[in-house]
């Protein structure tokens, strides 16, 4: 039985030490971080059950791996450890656990100094009176990379610190990280050029760091977060709590993150590692997980440290959002403009808490640049409600009877060609409304909430309607009967007077609704409503020229000519009018001088709970007053409307002196059309 164990022991460190090389030396992940997190826990628990066989070289003994050759080596006069994780409830519970018995205290009486934990490298940054003298990354714990060049060019680390008095020499510990537009950036110009892209922004972060050339690492977009203090020299006393501690740092013009509490109470931490997971989606940076830390510095002290962690803090980990199944094959969707889109077919695995089977492969392209074929292990990413995508391959696990993916030449749903241009990633059918597949998705489009919203008709109505060729055009919708909806399955006397109630109320509508509505390739809901506020009518927009689309906001030359060539095709023009006959109607809108806009090349944020308007509403109000509605706050941002409850968006706003405006704020501000600038 030892033996079995020893053979799997060394089985698990083996593999361990290769993943670890590939993911810290060469910044090339083989495997998801939950395959990694699985292999530890039973290294450490083979560990605990024969401590005998615990060897020097066991990565349950020893932080990370070895610094790079190519940068000077520095070592940490304290060294720089890592946490332990907890993957459950039950872990938390055993953690509070072992603090009450060391420091005999119940762990509801603890303050806890709560963050969310990023996904990037640790550094550490050391300021010799107030000015940054050397940096360096984690390496080992006790052994880093001199990366003082390439932290210097990372905007959000100050070069002196703020104030008029320094510790002669401070120390702090904290994280880079690559938040993910900028990452998406990055690819898509790496896309573009042809060269590799990476797999994931911790993965951009660690190879933009490590950069020789520090002006390669000036063009990535890295961010610092600080987390902690290390060596701290100064007559000056520090403050007596980490959460203390941290707004210190702040005031001194370093970056802390702005999720962070101070709670009291098992029930607090959990309900702070729940409320950072529902935000996770929208944090703009990525996260696995919670950090808990007592806050107070004393008891951090007498708690002390185990071998590669700290004793008064823990990881505590979201369920992982990457994993590793098999592709089984591949189908080819069809979308209402007749994008070709590729859908891997996968081993049903559990992911962020759904279990996945299907995952996007994007196009032709992503393909080749996965290197991927039909019968790989592959690694899954799902974040929040983003849909699954496939992010990496094992290759070492590649089977022998490995099938190449052929793309199609001809339309899965209709037979007709398809063609791919040379500037477009996408290969596209060239059926057009011949094709069933487009017909049925620009149906759906047209129905959708932000379009026509008819409620009640969704996609598997469609699929009855077309079936029956009850339907072949959007206006086909208009001309339904009672009689033709009774006979549909599931469909009794109540629900089809139900789904007639909800046609006929989607004749009175917008214009903006009614252009994004009729899915003109590359319209979206922002591009028709600054189309209704320009042209003010349907007829304008029809009878107008490309040069006079062009003056549109966010209408380049592209755009102007799809929404020019749409007026052109006469099967498009039938349809709009025999809509119209069928009794669809609106308001034109009153046209208003750009010049007049008082919120003309204005960027605004919407952040907080509105009570007069809807958000889509508040949107609009401001697009028509000629704002640019972004999602983020920024430096380039020009206002933030603030709603009820508003959260960090607001806060971020303050701290970058952008001007604050309430709902009544603008109410007032779209019925006077004046703001003094």
């Amino acid at each position: 039985m030892i033996d079995k164990n020893l053979d799997r022991l060394t089985e698990i460190k083996q593999l361990l030490q290769q993943y670890e090389y590939y993911y810290y030396v060469l910044d090339e992940p083989l495997v998801p971080d939950a395959e990694y997190d699985r292999l530890m826990n039973e290294l450490k628990n083979l560990e605990w059950q024969y401590p005998d066989l615990i060897t020097a070289d066991s990565p349950t003994q020893r932080v990370g791996a070895k610094p790079l050759a190519g940068f000077t080596q520095i070592k940490h006069e304290l060294p720089m450890l890592s946490l332990d994780n907890a993957f459950s409830d039950e872990d938390l519970t055993d953690f509070l656990k072992r603090i009450e018995d060391r420091l005999n205290i119940q762990s509801n009486e603890l303050e806890f100094c709560c963050e969310p934990k990023l996904d990037g490298l640790a550094v550490s940054i050391l300021y010799i009176d107030g000015l940054l003298t050397q940096a360096a990354t984690r390496g080992d714990g006790s052994i880093g990379e001199d990366i003082t060049a390439n932290i210097r060019t990372i905007r959000n680390v100050p070069l002196k610190l703020r104030g008029e008095y320094f510790p002669h020499r401070l120390e702090i510990r904290g994280e880079v990280f690559m938040p993910q537009d900028g990452f998406n950036a990055l690819n898509q110009k790496a896309l573009e050029k042809g060269e590799k892209t990476f797999v994931n922004p911790r993965n951009a972060a660690a190879g933009s760091l490590r950069q020789l050339d520090p002006q390669i690492t000036r063009q990535r977009p890295l961010v610092l977060n600080t987390y902690s203090i290390g060596v701290y020299e100064s007559d000056d006393e520090l403050p007596a709590t980490h959460y203390e501690r941290l707004q210190w740092l702040k005031q001194l013009g370093l970056p802390i993150n702005q999720e962070i509490e101070s709670v009291k109470g098992i029930e607090n931490l959990r309900h702070f590692y729940q409320k950072v997971q529902a935000k996770r989606a929208t944090l703009g940076y990525d996260i696995d997980g919670t950090v808990l830390k007592i806050n107070d510095i004393a008891l951090q002290e007498q708690l002390g440290f185990v071998s590669r962690a700290p004793r008064w803090a823990i990881a505590y980990k979201f369920p992982a959002q990457e994993e590793m199944t098999i592709l089984k094959s591949v189908e080819f969707q069809v979308g209402r403009t007749g994008a070709i889109t590729p859908v891997a077919k996968l081993e049903p695995v559990f992911v962020a808490g759904v279990t996945v089977s299907n995952a996007t492969l994007h196009n032709g392209d992503e393909i080749a640049r996965l290197g991927i074929v039909i019968g790989d292990t592959v690694i899954i990413r799902r974040a929040g409600d983003v849909i699954p995508q496939i992010v990496g391959i094992v290759s070492d696990r590649r089977p022998e009877n490995a099938e190449k993916i052929q793309f199609p030449t001809a339309c899965p749903e209709c037979g007709s060609a398809i063609i791919r241009a040379e500037d477009e990633a996408i290969a596209r059918c060239t059926g057009g409304l011949f094709c069933s597949a487009q017909r049925k998705e620009a149906l759906k489009h047209f129905v959708s909430r932000k379009a026509m919203d008819i409620d009640g008709v969704g996609e598997k109505l469609i699929e009855q309607l077309m079936a029956k060729e009850l339907i072949h055009t959007p206006a086909d919708l208009f001309k339904l009967e009672h009689t033709h909806l009774i006979r549909l399955e599931r469909m009794g006397d109540k629900s089809a007077q139900n789904v007639l109630n909800s046609i006929q109320k989607a004749k009175n509508t917008t214009l903006a609704r009614f252009i994004f509505a009729l899915g003109i390739r590359d319209v979206g809901e922002t591009t028709a409503q600054n189309l209704a506020n320009y042209f003010g009518n349907l007829t304008a927009i029809r009878e107008a020229t490309i040069e006079q689309l062009q003056q549109v906001q966010d209408v380049g030359d592209v755009v102007a000519n799809r929404i020019f060539n749409f007026w052109q095709e006469p099967h498009n023009v039938s349809v709009v009018e025999d809509l119209l006959a069928q009794g669809i109607q609106w308001q034109d809108v009153i046209k208003q001088e750009i010049m007049d806009n008082p919120l003309k090349d204005k960027t605004v944020v919407l952040t907080g709970t509105l009570t007069q308007l809807s958000r889509d509403e508040a949107k609009a109000l401001l697009q028509q007053l000629g704002g640019k509605v972004s999602g983020s706050v920024s430096s380039k941002t020009d206002y933030l409307i603030a709603g009820e409850k508003a959260g960090s968006k607001l806060t971020k706003a303050q701290e970058l002196g952008i001007k604050i405006l309430s709902e009544q704020d603008l109410m007032v501000l779209a019925s006077s059309q004046f703001l003094e600038m």
